[in-house]
């Protein structure tokens, strides 16, 4: 009995010995390895290739004010990894120092074991591979690879499979992630042919399922979208989301959706969108996204424009959609700014930004938006300050973009304008208080110091209220933050710091001692000192006068620098309003009042000039006339009244910029040749195209920096005012009042 139990024992150990063979063809044998590799090293490579892909799906941001890619997921070229084995095989245990590095991503851990299906349970036996899950392990390789950016690679694993399991159910799939492969590898025409011929294949013999359809479509479109033929994305991307509804399905239409937009295609694109947005099935940030897609593909004057306001408030009401609501926020504003409601639109605007939320993409535009508003409102000083809210959220991977070098640009004059504001508002408030009388003076700071004092008793009547009412509900301050925890009154940093006030304002600073509330304690002989200590120490500085009146100026040096400071920011004011923002009325406002309070006679004559330009510019002809004659008259030799004398005529001339240029080029040659004489002609005798020129401002500058070789001090002097005033916001006219400072 005890032999014949040994017996079986041994049979059954030497049946599995030889079942685990990987040498040995039999139904045993195949079975055996075909469930292991199934069950237990594929599964957990699965798992793994899963996980990663959700990993993907959760950490993939998608960017919806552009096109979304069509497959999620962003590959570094730079850091692509293309290292080509000799065989699919090869590499499988042969490098040590790589078996020795543990897997750093799901896809890793993925190949991993794909690699040791591969290497533990083939059968490749007589050249037929015998376990029929080698086919799945090879597939899982060749993604896996894909996902870490090692496309030839993952070629290579997906050509073994074609060349050795052409009749594998999975050889379909194969083909598709050999293409999409082969697309990042940007060799898109070789990955358009093998899907032409698997869809025309399917056409015929209708092999593939909806979802290898859906793949095969999606592919060719990603193929198609690398070649920039937009008509063939359109037609394989709506193909595409015929089959299945899921996840890809979606995506695909969104792109073709925005896809249409881009092509000024509404009416399609809104059709897209109003079917993705009604659809239960679609995911939520699809859903969300196409409601505000329609808004951006709406025509102002739309009837459907107050359906899509509704629609706007019940998703915004929608407690389900708080993540989306800086943007559901933002695009109400869009809406509300298209009908004309500006209000509105800003309030919109506002709460978009009140919005937490990681989404500062987003934010760039509610800002811009905001800046553009206030801009149209001439309230630039605002405007500014939302432009460079812009800047400030703006990330490096989007600063290049055009859109935010137009708002650069447009911020640069602001910035300037904002400077110019505040010295002329800061130095005005100074001279005002400089011209009035000591009495005046005394009864302006006076009534400044009852608001501060008034301002300051409003701000300790609220905090005391807020502590009362903290106390209510245990004593401690509702705002003061780990520190004012506690009920007793010297945990609460609130409570301690207004018992101080109340204390200083009834007392003063007092030591701490005996007899601490009898201030002279028989000082009888410092009394009046003590007193007058103690009233010093007790008093606010902010509430006495002379604080005020110590910092006025007194200096005429100070304050001549003061006057000019002033009337150059109100000069460059009017410049600026005149030639970058094209707003006549505040470039007048700002000359006018110049004219009115300068003492320098040389601005004069700009001044006019700017003034004549911009009365003729706004069709007032009687004060451009006005100022016509006083150029001519009282300045008649100067280059302002030779151009009112000589008009610009109509462009007529054709020449080109390229041209203009050698005309420069020419002229600045004579110059380095020291032909100076030559030089002042030849810009004399430019064209009224070349007057006209972007280049005039050089022109204009060499013509002085000539004339000052071989002419005397002052007439080089006044060529280079003319050139600082006439062209001041340009580089020549820097360049130009630089040299004139050098010559004082």
């Amino acid at each position: 009995m005890k032999k014949s139990y040994n017996l079986i024992i041994f049979l059954l150990i030497a049946a599995s010995v030889l079942s685990c063979s990987t040498k040995k063809d039999s139904v045993i044998n195949r079975n055996f390895h075909a469930l292991t590799t199934k069950y237990n090293v594929l599964f957990n490579g699965q798992q793994a290739f899963e996980n990663g892909l959700k990993g993907i799906e959760n950490n993939y941001a998608d960017n919806f004010w552009k096109r979304l890619p069509i497959e999620p997921i962003k590959f570094d070229q730079k850091n692509a990894v293309v290292i080509k084995f000799s065989s699919p095989g090869a590499g499988f245990g042969d490098d040590k120092s790589t078996e020795s590095n543990a897997p750093v991503t799901p896809f890793d851990r993925a190949e991993e074991k794909a690699v040791k299906a591969i290497q533990r349970h083939s059968m490749n036996i007589r050249g037929f591979e015998k376990n029929r899950q080698i086919d799945d392990a090879y597939l899982l390789l060749g993604k896996a690879r894909y996902y870490t950016q090692r496309f030839i690679p993952a070629i290579e694993s997906f050509n073994y499979i074609i060349a050795n399991y052409p009749k594998a159910s999975l050889i379909y799939d194969t083909k598709v992630w050999r293409a999409k492969a082969n697309i990042r590898l940007e060799n898109e025409k070789l990955a358009i042919e093998s899907l032409k011929l698997l869809i025309e294949l399917d056409k015929n013999e209708k092999n593939l399922t909806p979802f290898q359809r859906q793949e095969a479509y999606t592919a060719m479109a990603m193929a198609y979208e690398k070649t920039d033929t937009i008509q063939k994305v359109i037609d394989h991307l709506a193909i595409s989301t015929s089959f299945v509804k899921n996840h890809q399905s979606a995506r695909n239409a969104f792109v073709l959706g925005q896809i249409y937009s881009e092509l000024n295609y509404k009416d399609s694109a809104r059709m897209v969108f109003r079917k993705l947005a009604d659809e239960r099935w679609v995911p939520e940030k699809y859903r969300i996204h196409a409601a505000i897609e329609m808004v951006k593909n709406i025509e102002v004057k739309d009837s459907s424009n107050v359906l899509l306001v509704e629609r706007m408030r019940k998703l915004i009401r929608n407690s389900d959609n708080r993540k989306y609501l800086n943007k559901l926020y933002y695009q109400a504003g869009v809406l509300q700014e298209d009908r004309g409601n500006t209000e509105k639109a800003i309030e919109y605007y506002l709460k978009s930004l009140e919005v937490p939320s990681r989404d500062v993409y987003q934010k760039t535009y509610t800002y811009e938006k905001l800046g553009n508003i206030y801009f149209n409102k001439q309230e630039y000083l605002l405007a500014g300050s939302f432009y460079d809210s812009v800047l400030k959220a703006t990330t490096e991977e989007f600063e290049t973009e055009k859109r935010i070098r137009r708002i650069k640009r447009k911020n640069k004059g602001l910035t300037k304008l904002r400077s110019y504001e505040e010295t002329v508002t800061n130095n005005d408030s100074i001279l005002k208080l400089v011209a009035m009388t000591d009495l005046e003076r005394t009864a302006y700071f006076e009534a400044y110091i009852e608001k501060i004092k008034e301002n300051d008793e409003k701000s300790r009547q609220r905090l005391l209220n807020a502590q009362d009412f903290g106390s209510q509900f245990g004593g401690g301050s509702s705002f003061g933050g780990s520190n004012n925890q506690g009920k007793w009154y010297f945990y609460n940093s609130q409570s301690i710091g207004f018992g101080k006030v109340a204390f200083q304002k009834n007392w003063g600073t007092r030591k701490l001692e005996d007899n601490w509330r009898w201030s002279d304690k028989n000082e009888v002989s410092q009394s009046s000192e003590t007193e007058e200590a103690v009233k010093t120490e007790k008093t606010d500085s902010r509430y006495v006068v002379d604080t005020y009146l110590k910092v006025i100026p007194s200096d005429p040096v100070v304050i001549e620098n003061l006057r000019k400071e002033r009337n150059e920011a109100l000069y460059q004011l009017g410049l600026i309003y005149k030639e970058q923002f094209k707003n006549s009325t505040l470039a007048i406002s700002n000359f006018e009042t110049l004219l009115d309070i300068n003492k320098n006679p040389e601005l004069v004559l700009p001044i006019s000039y700017h003034l004549y330009q911009l009365y003729d510019e706004v069709s007032e002809t009687e004060k451009a006339n006005e100022k016509k004659d006083i150029i001519l008259t009282k300045y008649s030799d100067s280059k302002f009244a030779e151009i009112i004398r000589r008009p610009n005529n109509k462009i007529t001339d054709t020449k080109k910029v390229d041209e203009i240029d050698k005309k420069y080029r020419l002229v600045y040659s004579l110059y380095k040749f020291n032909q100076f004489e030559d030089v002042v002609d030849q810009v004399d005798k430019l064209s009224d195209a070349e007057r006209n020129s972007e280049l005039i401002a050089k022109f204009v500058l060499l013509r002085a920096l000539a004339i000052g070789k071989y002419k005397s001090k002052e007439e080089y002097k006044k060529e280079l005012q003319f050139v600082a005033l006439n062209y001041a916001n340009r580089i020549e006219g820097k360049k130009a009042a630089e040299i004139i400072k050098l010559l004082k």
